[in-house]
């Protein structure tokens, strides 16, 4: 686990090196349009959830979820580089996003289910917990190298994407060198059926399995990307666009610092008092951007919340699957439950960029945000109960 931590973490730094970046790249160097950064956002966001599902799948099926998952991390690596090539055309940033994004979602459910099968059942969200501090590390490093390359040559993108495609190969090797498939316990093997799309589709019948995924999948549809808050931040306070990178940093410190305490916390308490708890979180940020009279008082604000956020649902969220699913098909329940929530994210991201060019910034939030209220009200009523035998709540 420990180790799949240490290549998450150079895949991060790797990864907000280049997403960090991002939006100033796009909105403010090359001219997109609120609602093109939406749609590039929204494939960011949205575009490793079919393939999630075929890869966990697939981990599962051949007992080799590590394999698996290099695939992705390799192809993620690749696409670093082309971003030095594709030019500023919206089509072709479109597609090496995509394909970008494709790697992540190969790479995501596999390396979750190697993370659960690695972890006792009691201390399944601590366990995410830890790997999502060591992932968030290299969140937060990859942000300060990104702004130090910046600060020394302003507008120096393609430095930025070559220097992230460094830290990819240096995490793919990790992973292929150093990194072994976990062991299925012997009486899980037993008694589950063979592996196969029959038994993928009856994870859908699990009791409390489909609720968990309409669950997120509506609060994903309420969730507005890093990327958009950030940029709504910029508009409140107009600060620097070079310190755009730092806002990554402070949000990825705070996760860091608080994703261990607060898996710790979701297996005492339950996991979905705090996830549905995380979400109130990000209805805070919410409300820190329509203040009508914020001040760079509200970048630490917004930069603690949503980092408390993350570290309350981003893992808490895996092990609530996890604990619904069997051994032998972790990776296709827990891709299941990605595909659901990165999807609804993919059209919500779609959806606030064409409303700040259609109603405006202020009225884009505060639709989404009454959008979140329902969704939390929906996600208390589903997940919010005493704690079951499984664990699950």
């Amino acid at each position: 686990m420990l180790l799949l931590g240490v290549v998450s973490m150079l895949t991060d730094i790797s990864a907000e090196m280049v997403s960090t970046v991002l939006p100033l790249y796009l909105v403010y160097t090359l001219g997109f349009t609120p609602l093109q950064y939406g749609v590039v956002d929204g494939i960011y966001q949205g575009a490793s959830a079919l393939v999630r599902l075929v890869s966990g799948f697939a981990g599962d099926r051949s007992g080799r979820p590590k394999e698996v998952a290099a695939v992705g991390y390799g192809l993620s690596a690749v696409c670093k580089l082309g971003l030095l090539v594709v030019g500023s055309a919206f089509s072709a940033i479109g597609t090496l996003v995509l394909i970008d994004r494709s790697g992540k979602g190969i790479r995501t459910a596999p390396r979750d289910a190697m993370i659960s099968l690695s972890s006792t059942p009691e201390g399944m969200a601590t366990s995410f917990g830890v790997h999502r501090a060591l992932d968030t590390t290299g969140a937060m490093i990859g942000p300060l190298i990104a702004f130090g390359l910046l600060a020394i040559a302003p507008l120096a993108f393609d430095s930025i994407f070559l220097v992230s495609f460094c830290f990819a190969v240096v995490g793919l090797a990790v992973m292929v060198l150093f990194v072994d498939n976990p062991k299925t316990p012997a009486a899980a093997v037993e008694k589950a059926p063979p592996v196969s799309l029959r038994e993928a589709g009856r994870l859908l019948r699990i009791p409390g399995f489909s609720r968990l995924m309409v669950v997120g999948s509506a609060l994903g549809l309420a969730t507005l990307s890093d990327g958009f808050i950030y940029l709504a931040l910029e508009k409140r306070v107009d600060f620097e666009a070079t310190v755009f990178p730092i806002l990554y940093v402070g949000t990825a410190l705070v996760y860091m610092l608080l994703a261990v305490p607060a898996g710790r916390l979701a297996d005492r308490v339950g996991r979905g008092r705090v996830f549905v708890g995380g979400y109130g979180l990000l209805g805070g940020v919410y409300g820190v951007l329509l203040l009508p009279s914020a001040g760079w008082w509200a970048i630490p604000v917004a930069l603690t919340l949503l980092g408390m956020y993350y570290a309350a649902t981003d893992g808490v969220l895996m092990a609530i699957g996890s604990a619904m699913s069997p051994p032998s098909m972790r990776g296709t329940s827990l891709a299941f439950l990605g595909t659901a929530t990165s999807v609804a994210r993919l059209f919500a991201s779609i959806l606030f960029g064409a409303l700040w060019v259609t109603v405006g910034m202020e009225n884009a939030i505060l639709i989404f945000g009454l959008g979140l209220v329902a969704a939390l009200f929906v996600g208390g009523v589903a997940l919010v109960r005493p704690r079951d035998a499984a664990g699950d709540a």
